[in-house]
């Protein structure tokens, strides 16, 4: 089997990623939650990303999801469960999948040999998933895989973003980068993801966010104006180089042609999840 880079399977994960992440900014998302009694924002978030633990308290999601701040987290859970079951937030997760899926796609697409070959070959990449130190991921991985082909096509996805962002957290833990660090210095890379928007969707204060960007300029990763300096951007090229590394396996085990051929295939579907404004980053980065 020829040997895969770990660029190549980078190429791969940003292709198919969008699939899984329009979920979140989907307009069905709050609203079939809402119908559940949970509240649209951080409730219907984080009962929706970790339902697949079972009806867990905040201990558990807070160290899995690292950098939302743990009183937010304290909020919502368990108090979602109170309002409804895991068991009926995994059912309308697919039902907000199909959902969207149907509305940036359309049905043809859905139904398109292109999307079930897709789908076959995601959930091979998934099974050279590693469970150990991944928690979000080996979560996801005990549900059964949908029948429908763009169901499937999500799931898999939903496992190979959880296994990469698993690797992402050993990562951080590694770099000596704590949640809410991990988010300052991230912000300080270009990203879309604007300090306004994180501070206030992971639940920090504004001292919290002065606090941690202090820390970081003490230890010479930003300079006083909060940018990234030699060192700052040395630590997050080598943190997203070991996140590569940590999360090659299941690339390796489909193998180089079928990583290629599921780039392509997911990158044709992205590109028109995107190109319907399924992930409207450029609005948040304006936040």
């Amino acid at each position: 089997m020829t040997a895969i880079s770990p660029r190549e399977a980078r190429r791969c994960y940003n292709a198919h990623h969008p699939i899984h992440a329009a979920y979140y900014f989907s307009p069905e998302h709050d609203e079939a939650f809402a119908g559940l009694g949970l509240e649209a924002g951080p409730m219907a978030y984080l009962a929706g990303r970790a339902a697949p633990f079972g009806a867990v308290g905040s201990g558990v999601v807070t160290a899995a999801f690292y950098n939302f701040h743990p009183d937010l987290v304290a909020r919502h859970l368990p108090r979602a469960w109170d309002v409804t079951s895991p068991a009926a937030v995994l059912k309308t997760r697919l039902r907000i999948t199909d959902a969207y899926l149907t509305r940036l796609l359309g049905r043809e697409a859905l139904t398109s040999p292109e999307m079930a070959e897709a789908a076959g070959l995601a959930l091979r990449a998934a099974e050279g998933c590693r469970r150990p130190g991944r928690p979000l991921y080996s979560a996801n991985a005990d549900l059964p895989v949908p029948e429908a082909p763009h169901l499937a096509l999500w799931h898999a996805a939903t496992l190979l973003r959880e296994h990469r962002g698993d690797g992402h957290v050993v990562a951080l833990t590694a770099a000596g980068l704590d949640g809410l660090e991990a988010l300052v210095s991230h912000t300080a890379t270009g990203t879309n993801w604007r300090p306004g928007y994180l501070q206030s969707a992971r639940g920090w204060s504004p001292d919290e966010w002065a606090a941690a960007r202090q820390r970081l300029v003490e230890r010479g990763i930003l300079d006083a104006e909060g940018e990234l300096t030699g060192q700052g951007a040395e630590l997050r090229r080598a943190v997203e180089a070991e996140t590569d590394r940590l999360d090659l396996a299941p690339y390796a085990h489909l193998g180089a042609e079928g990583t290629r051929r599921l780039t392509e295939l997911a990158g044709a579907f992205s590109k028109v999840v995107l190109a319907n404004g399924g992930l409207p980053l450029r609005d948040i980065g304006k936040r």
